[in-house]
């Protein structure tokens, strides 16, 4: 298995709604797996352009084992005002716009990886330093500031009860979880299972001070039959079951 890891550079305040919130647009200050997935297969299409979009989503995501992202330095998250069109035409006094509440984060590095079965997809490296990227929507821009790497990952299964140590997302149903984090609903997969899009609790490592956000690191106690994902320099990830 081969890891690719990436550290992202947001070039301004960020917004990474998290899909149930709306009227309020909520922000994850990290990238779920979902956004870590479509980023890639985004800079694919824009880096060999042959093919929809979709084809190469379609072709990456099957590739990927697990895929998540971390903090690499203190985040803060605010809460704006905005104003959204919501009619072009109307009589005279009429209301043509509604105010919405909106978060924007802001941090200068975030850690994407995505663990690939096999190996990273030729030209995925080159296309990430090639091409414009985004993170959440269209107008948070982000920018590599080193090559991305490429590591060894290995995949185990646990014979025995042990504690884990990662600094990346954990699936919240464990017991026996030690550190700092913040619970958030994501998307594992951008392509639907089936007839259903179904949203899973991840404990992300965080901690809050003085309103700033900072990473931590988590010690989590897995049970025998657990899988784990060591990748090599970077740290150790827990698969949900």
């Amino acid at each position: 298995m081969q890891a690719v890891v990436v550290n992202l550079r947001l070039n301004s305040l960020y917004s990474i709604r998290l899909p149930f919130t709306w009227q309020s647009a909520l922000t994850y200050p990290i990238l779920p797996p979902s956004s870590v997935i479509g980023m890639l297969a985004n800079a694919l299409q824009r880096y060999k352009n042959k093919k929809h979009p979709f084809e190469y989503l379609k072709e990456l995501e099957p590739e990927i084992e697990w895929a998540g992202s971390r903090l690499l330095g203190p985040c803060v998250i605010k809460s704006y005002i905005t104003s959204a069109i919501t009619k072009w035409e109307d009589r005279l006094g009429g209301k043509f716009t509604n105010a919405l509440g909106r978060q924007f984060a802001f941090t200068r590095q975030i850690q994407a990886v995505a663990v690939f079965r096999d190996k990273v997809p030729e030209g995925l490296v080159e296309a990430l330093v090639s091409v414009p990227l985004t993170c959440g929507d269209s107008e948070s821009l982000a920018s590599v500031e080193e090559k991305p790497v490429i590591r060894e990952a290995i995949k185990e299964v646990l014979t025995e009860d042990r504690t884990i140590e990662t600094p990346f997302p954990a699936p919240f149903e464990l017991e026996g979880t030690s550190g700092n984090g913040r619970i958030y609903l994501m998307h594992e997969r951008c392509l639907p299972q089936g007839k259903n899009f179904p949203l899973f609790s991840f404990i992300c490592p965080m901690k809050e001070k003085n309103g700033t956000i900072e990473p931590d690191i988590l010690k989590v106690k897995c049970q025998k039959g657990r899988s784990i994902i060591s990748i090599d320099e970077i740290g150790k990830v827990i698969l949900r079951e």
